[in-house]
């Protein structure tokens, strides 16, 4: 099935991070490690800690009812931890369904579900209207 819109680079880089994100399942020593690394485990699959998490919040003067786009979301880090540090609201991008599924997850036990939302789509080609956000996160991800 070829996907609307979407261009070769974009199918290939599709396939290639659900490949990836199916074939992961944490154990307790990638979750130990993910501890020791960013400080937490949030199911992260890059290298923001949660120190950087916390000066992004700051620096983006997050507060309850923002607004925040986290492209490249993986499994949700950090613009979960973000929601619920800051209170803020917030809608997470990226390309395989896999991981956007488990930040849906992660949300819903974090009592987030009623402040996010996942939205599969490129960070080249994001669906959105102009200043659709109050602040915008992308770590760990090249666009």
């Amino acid at each position: 099935m070829k996907e609307r819109g979407a261009s070769r680079d974009e199918r290939e880089t599709r396939a290639r991070f659900t490949e990836r994100y199916a074939t992961f399942a944490p154990t307790d020593l990638s979750t130990d490690i993910e501890r020791r690394v960013i400080g937490a485990d949030w199911g992260a699959n890059g290298y923001t800690t949660v120190a950087q998490a916390d000066a992004l919040g700051g620096l983006l003067d997050l507060r309850p009812g923002d607004l925040l786009l986290d492209v490249g979301t993986g499994r949700g880090w950090p613009g979960l931890y973000l929601a619920k540090a800051t209170g803020c609201r917030v809608v997470g991008t990226d390309m395989p369904l896999v991981p956007l599924r488990t930040a849906l997850g992660r949300a819903q036990r974090e009592g987030l579900a009623d402040r996010t939302a996942m939205v599969a789509a490129a960070g080249a080609a994001l669906p959105f209207r102009a200043e659709s956000f109050d602040a915008i996160v992308h770590t760990d991800v090249l666009c």
